[in-house]
């Protein structure tokens, strides 16, 4: 048994030895918190939310729709479009290139496509994580990724093959319509049929602008590239 003479010692060490603890979990946080704004790029606005045709083979798509260039889709046309990528992005998305063209080309979609779509919703970032649970390269959702047999969803290769797969089918399910699986890929399957076209959500519409904006970039840097190789 404890005697009474014993217990303003203990109590006295706790005392001393629990805002230690305190102290020193804070100090890691703080560091953590700092190393992360330092290493990881803020997440695009995009992410947190989220007619043309394939008449043609996918990579043949060279041409921006005119009501995207016009400013005819949705309340926040003219709203300034977010220029070309960073450095850091553009280092981002050379790594990634291999993969992407790989699995783009398996599912016969154009690789600045996808390159577009990554950049839309992650900015590269393959450690992104929306608020509605999105993550990953192409920010799948957790259900997504199970149902399409993602193993891990932060691999940036299951990633891509995961989220490439996933575009594919909403491609085939609008009948190649193109602006219709982007509404899709971002505000789900259920609003693009409620709404029998592209849902009348700002962030939806700003979406799919913005996609086909870097698209444009994508499709021009690697038209480049091929002329120079």
């Amino acid at each position: 048994m404890m005697s009474d003479s014993a217990q303003p010692e203990n109590c006295s060490t706790y005392r001393r030895r629990f805002p230690r603890f305190f102290i020193s979990m804070a100090s890691w946080s703080f560091m953590l918190i700092m190393l992360q704004h330092i290493f990881i790029p803020p997440l695009d606005k995009g992410q947190k939310y989220s007619h043309i045709f394939f008449r043609k083979p996918v990579s043949t798509i060279l041409t921006i729709p005119e009501d995207l260039l016009n400013g005819e889709i949705g309340d926040k046309a003219n709203q300034k479009l977010p220029t070309v990528p960073t450095l850091w992005l553009t280092k981002g998305e050379h790594l990634f290139h291999p993969i992407i063209v790989r699995v783009a080309n398996e599912y016969e979609i154009d690789p600045a496509l996808i390159k577009a779509i990554i950049m839309a919703e992650s900015g590269y970032n393959p450690k992104a994580i929306s608020k509605k649970g999105a993550a990953g390269l192409m920010q799948l959702m957790p259900g997504t990724a199970e149902a399409l047999g993602v193993e891990d969803i932060f691999n940036p290769e299951h990633n891509i093959n995961g989220g490439v797969l996933y575009f594919k089918r909403l491609v085939d399910l609008f009948e190649g319509d193109v602006k219709l699986a982007l509404a899709a890929y971002n505000a789900g399957i259920r609003k693009v049929r409620m709404y029998q076209g592209i849902p009348p959500f700002k962030a939806t519409q700003y979406y799919i602008k913005k996609v086909f904006k870097y698209y444009e970039h994508y499709r021009q840097q690697m038209t480049s590239d091929l002329k120079q190789a």
